[in-house]
């Protein structure tokens, strides 16, 4: 059973592959590539790559408008070479997600080349039509204050489509049987394939059923049900990690009332109340956020994340609180976007080393499963002359040689970062496997904890009155492993006392460091917290 639960203290390490290592010199990232630096991803201690859309694309926004679910676009390599890719991440134990992306297609996509083509097609019921323009049309927009619409008029059907994103990629129709058929398919293609399972992009559009005009839609939950049945049917230890920003509330139907939803979500909550305590120095409301995201059924298992592929969504937090993380980590109008986020990576929010440890100690301290950005491992930057979420998307900095040697190509996918403190020159894996101090090694120490510490994934947990609203305390049980992790979100350095009664020992060791703490002649632990600090002790029995 516990083999079956392999995700519940898996890391997982996300990445893109035409920004993450060019094999063939055409100056974007492939298979290929990736292949060559799998030994690297092993030894920095992860044990599952997460893969964006690789399929055949326009490549209109950043491969997420598929044209085909089936192959391998020629850009990255071929159906071999994704194969050979397969063969050779499992021989070093890892195991590989990938991006599933079906609320829409590609516009371009030969389902909806049919579908335009007649309002008599067999294929036109695949997506969602309306002959009159829909007094909603322009609204429900993914990108507010770039994207214009979402129904859009087809010229060649006379009729307008929907599209919860851009206008180039029309919605599937998942309330057509036959659709949800081809899902499942496309799901067993890749499980035959090798994969562990997918990471569902944009599920609450997925169980939606848009209605024109309508204040609000019929979300179809039992679709998620059907889709995590043949996933355990297929393979049954594959996984689903779903994307859905949504309140605490409502997780419980994304993750099923029998834990029969999603195996995994990413837990957006959390992740904007982090930044906020991040940038306030107030733990309050992220210990709120835990709280309210407590209670999911056993075998159901949050994601923690800090940065992904986007931008850094803080619709959830309310005008005010919102307004201090934008003041802290985005204060100019080109590092924000859509109304809501900041286009800007970590390392360039954060600005310094001891609030990047902290910001990674406590995602990996959090209750479930740690989701790490390809570059963050180094502190890399941003580009903020890029358009949008692209600031966050240039290529990985290997080494300090020509196009910090993702390529040797004169054009590349996206241009490196060449200039300032975050150039490849200066940030690069080369120099930082050389740096005993570095954040890359640091990083792959905390990559190891982590692994030694599976009652943060699997034990039961509560948060410590600290008395203190800067520093977060936590407690994790599993067994007879007992855990304790305490972060201090001040500039200022804390002091926390807990007795030995309730730390149940009096000794607590450092998993960190060789040192422990040895109660008191009055029974009492005193843990200091540097400026910005964090410590992680386990209780001293047993060890």
């Amino acid at each position: 059973m516990l083999e079956l639960l392999w995700y519940k203290n898996a890391v997982i390490y996300s990445l893109d592959l035409e920004t993450f290592r060019d094999g063939n010199g055409d100056g974007t990232g492939d298979f290929e590539g990736l292949c060559n630096k799998l030994d690297y991803l092993h030894a920095l201690g992860v044990d599952t790559i997460w893969l964006a859309p690789f399929q055949i694309t326009p490549n209109k926004d950043n491969g997420y408008d598929i044209a085909d679910f089936y192959g391998v676009d020629p850009r990255h390599g071929s159906s071999g070479d994704f194969v050979n890719f397969m063969h050779k991440a499992n021989q070093l134990g890892l195991r590989v997600i990938i991006d599933l992306v079906v609320n829409h297609t590609s516009d371009q996509h030969p389902w909806f080349i049919e579908a335009r083509s007649s309002k008599d097609n067999p294929k036109r019921d695949w997506y969602v039509w309306s002959d009159e323009r829909p007094s909603d049309w322009d609204e429900g927009m993914v990108f507010p204050g770039v994207q214009k619409a979402t129904w859009t008029l087809d010229k060649k059907s006379k009729s307008y489509y929907f599209h919860r994103f851009y206008e180039y990629m029309p919605d599937l129709n998942t309330d057509n049987p036959k659709v949800r058929d081809e899902i499942l398919k496309i799901m067993g293609y890749w499980l035959q394939l090798g994969v562990s399972g997918f990471r569902m992009d944009a599920v609450p559009f997925v169980l939606e059923s848009p209605v024109p005009g309508a204040k609000e839609s019929v979300m179809h939950f039992e679709y998620l049900k059907e889709m995590r049945a043949f996933l355990q049917w297929s393979k049954g230890d594959a996984v689903l990690l779903g994307e859905a920003n949504v309140l605490p509330e409502e997780s419980k139907n994304y993750f099923g009332e029998a834990g029969d939803g999603i195996h995994l979500m990413f837990n957006f909550f959390v992740n904007q109340y982090t930044f906020y305590a991040l940038a306030t120095g107030d733990t309050k409301p992220l210990v709120d956020a835990l709280l309210a995201t407590k209670e999911i059924y056993p075998k159901s298992q949050w994601a923690y994340f800090l940065r992904n592929h986007d931008e850094l969504d803080l619709g959830r937090l309310t005008d005010e609180e919102r307004q201090k993380v934008f003041e802290r980590f985005g204060p100019e109008e080109d590092m924000q976007v859509y109304e809501r986020g900041i286009r800007r990576r970590l390392a360039t929010m954060l600005g310094n080393r001891p609030q990047i440890e902290l910001a990674y100690s406590l995602m990996f301290a959090l209750p479930g499963t740690p989701v790490i950005r390809y570059g963050d491992e180094i502190g890399m930057g941003d580009d903020l002359n890029l358009n949008e979420r692209d600031a966050v998307r240039t290529p990985m900095q290997w080494t300090s040689d020509k196009n910090a040697g993702f390529s040797t190509a004169d054009k590349l996918v996206h241009p490196v970062i060449e200039e300032g403190v975050y150039s490849y020159s200066h940030i690069n894996v080369e120099n930082q496997r050389r740096d005993p101090g570095s954040l890359l090694n640091w990083t792959t120490a905390l990559i190891r904890v982590r692994k030694e510490c599976p009652e943060i994934g699997t034990g039961d947990w509560q948060i410590l009155d600290t008395g203190l609203n800067s520093v977060l305390g936590m407690s994790y049980q599993w067994k007879e492993r007992k855990l304790f992790t305490w972060h201090n979100f001040n500039e200022k350095p804390q002091e926390i006392v807990i007795t030995a009664k309730e730390a149940g020992s009096t000794r607590l060791i450092d998993v960190f460091h060789n040192i422990e703490s040895v109660a008191d002649a009055k029974g009492n632990h005193t843990i200091l917290l540097e400026a910005f600090g964090y410590r992680w002790f386990r209780r001293g029995e047993g060890i």
